[in-house]
């Protein structure tokens, strides 16, 4: 098991939250709304921790021993809206019992 799996997860809870409060409730209110502030508050913490989930992935990949098929499911997650809650519960929590 990765060092870094804890961290990972936190990053990953943090990555799929910021992702759901930017899609379904700040661009929503940008549209809407016609009031771009929220979106401008979530937009750089999300985006560093879409790069965060993305390098640490790749780090642990090994770790883990993930198949390029497995390391890539991870990775399309992080696009997908609560794609990184079924990371989290298929391929991290198993990991860290």
């Amino acid at each position: 098991m990765s060092k870094l799996l804890p961290t990972f997860r936190i990053v990953a809870l943090l990555e799929g939250v910021s992702y759901i409060l930017l899609l379904f409730i700040a661009t929503p209110i940008k549209y809407i709304a016609d009031d771009p502030q929220y979106v401008r508050w979530l937009g750089m913490p999300h985006g560093l921790l879409f790069i965060a989930y993305v390098i640490m992935a790749i780090l642990i990949s090994s770790d883990m021993k993930w198949s390029n098929k497995t390391l890539w499911i991870v990775l399309i997650a992080s696009i997908l809206p609560f794609g990184t809650f079924y990371i989290d519960k298929k391929y991290l929590k198993v990991a860290n019992a």
